[in-house]
């Protein structure tokens, strides 16, 4: 028998009779219908809680939540929908932190010195937050709250302490961004769940950062 080959029609797609292209359409330019179809994230239905996914500005994405030490080494990490922002995942992201203590039996360390982070988490109850757990916060404020202190005088109390030159140390969480995305699963995400997406980012995390 000879062999089987595929033609390129099958009983469940029928054959199309007539043109398929779109006919030009003639007369002045304002007078043209738009072709094509609408945007797809309107039809598109909710995605599971467990895949991380969401629409941010920058399209369909997972937002990385990441703390590192001054070394720039990650030590812990979550994931949230591309527009969720980052202000709530600050406190969750501390409480996930567990550095091993020094010798048999020491408790893990959780609470960090000092906390640097940029003018997205800079909201008073973060700043009061932080304070109650005893952690020095680097983190300066954005110019709609400078100005709305200013706007109540006396009132608006005085601006929260800022120290610059710590503030340049945020830049290690920056380049240990950019080093986990020299992994291309991590920098493009084809990963279904969230919890193998995660698990890829912990294991570059231990072969291009803290194993070196």
């Amino acid at each position: 028998m000879p062999p089987r080959s595929w033609s390129g029609w099958c009983r469940s797609t029928p054959p199309l009779h007539g043109r398929i292209s779109t006919p030009q359409e003639h007369g002045p330019a304002r007078c043209r219908r738009t072709q094509g179809a609408g945007a797809n994230y309107k039809i598109l239905l909710p995605e599971p809680s467990d895949h991380a996914l969401g629409r941010s500005r920058g399209g369909w994405s997972t937002k990385t939540h990441l703390s590192v030490d001054r070394r720039g080494r990650p030590l812990s990490v979550r994931l949230t929908p591309g527009q969720a922002g980052d202000n709530p995942q600050l406190l969750p992201l501390l409480d996930d932190i567990a550095v091993p203590g020094r010798g048999a039996g020491a408790r893990p360390r959780r609470r960090p010195d000092c906390v640097i982070a940029d003018k997205a988490y800079s909201h008073p109850s973060t700043r009061k937050a932080l304070r109650r757990r005893g952690i020095r916060v680097v983190i300066p404020e954005r110019s709609d709250q400078i100005a709305h202190r200013a706007a109540k005088g006396r009132a608006g109390g005085r601006p929260p302490h800022f120290d610059a030159d710590i503030y340049r140390d945020r830049n290690v969480v920056e380049r240990a961004f950019n080093r986990l995305k020299q992994w291309r699963g991590i920098a493009t995400r084809y990963d279904k769940h969230a919890r193998n997406y995660r698990a890829g980012i912990i294991i570059a995390s231990i072969v291009l950062i803290w194993l070196r």
